[in-house]
């Protein structure tokens, strides 16, 4: 899987492509547009809010990792002073009001430390007590945060954090959780190994407190990334050769994507406004990932 603005996009062509999924399934639209973060030689969105504002983290022309907010055109650095330089990467931001963003740095010590950046100020997400490394991936309107943890024995599990109280996620079955986002109804989206070390995904229902599975058809490896409002979800996903593609899980129907000409294509960040932002490889970028958002209908 890959690590887990719109700047020079507005002069770029707008590619459309339509994605088919079951053949009793209708078709979805999807329109494109490349993305860029200035002084970016390469970048991975990971988010992106009803307002259109993105977040995700790019490398400089210096080989320096950095997080970023990118609204119209500009551009907000993100770098955690707690961490070590070129290590803070952004994962995702609240959809509505002011912007409350989640990623992760790496501590001096050399560990991982999930990050809440608000207001100007970051503030650690250490995850409970015995973690040993800490990821954030996601927040909603009334600040619960989910991400996932390693714990003092290795294992890797799912979490959500409502105030100071962490909740452990972990998908029955599971031997890794990863919580990945959460919508305003405190559903969840997450992505787990199995037994076999096969990686599937699922979502967690606040109300029954319940795990569904929501694995991408005919996939080897599905990894469930965002979800919005509705319950729409982004995907990132394996083909049988290692290929990884985008989906959406829209109406409960799947769709997979591509971004045109590209050799990968993942589905990072969802609003809700049928707007998506991902990453996309080409044969002549040398396994960099380029910035895409696109719309759906």
């Amino acid at each position: 899987m890959k690590s887990k603005s719109i700047l020079y996009a507005l002069g770029l062509l707008l590619l459309c492509v339509t994605a088919a999924t079951a053949a009793d399934s209708p078709t979805l639209t999807f329109k494109f547009k490349a993305v860029k973060v200035p002084g970016a030689v390469w970048e991975e969105p990971a988010g992106i809010n009803n307002a259109g504002v993105s977040v995700g983290f790019y490398v400089d022309s210096s080989g320096i990792q950095h997080g970023y907010i990118l609204k119209g055109k500009k551009l907000t650095t993100l770098d955690d002073p707690n961490g070590q330089a070129g290590t803070t990467g952004a994962s995702n931001l609240n959809p509505n009001g002011t912007v409350s963003v989640v990623g992760t740095y790496t501590s001096a010590a050399g560990a991982a430390v999930g990050f809440l950046y608000k207001g100007g100020k970051y503030t650690d997400i250490p995850g409970p007590n015995g973690s040993l490394g800490t990821y954030g991936s996601a927040i909603n309107d009334s600040g619960a945060i989910v991400g996932y943890y390693v714990d003092s024995g290795g294992a890797v599990h799912g979490f959500l954090l409502k105030g100071k109280t962490y909740t452990t996620l972990d998908v029955p079955g599971a031997t890794a959780t990863y919580a990945t986002g959460i919508n305003k109804s405190g559903n969840i989206s997450l992505f787990w190994a199995d037994a076999s070390g096969v990686i599937e995904s699922s979502v967690y229902n606040a109300k029954t407190k319940t795990y569904k599975t929501i694995d991408v058809p005919g996939a080897a490896a599905s990894y469930a990334l965002d979800l919005d409002a509705a319950g729409d979800v982004t995907y990132e996903w394996l083909d049988s050769s290692n290929v990884i593609h985008g989906a959406l899980l829209h109406a409960k129907k799947y769709y997979k994507y591509d971004y045109p000409k590209s050799t990968g294509t993942y589905g990072g960040g969802i609003n809700d406004k049928s707007n998506i932002v991902g990453g996309y490889q080409t044969s002549s970028g040398g396994g960099d990932w380029f910035a895409f958002q696109a719309t759906y209908k």
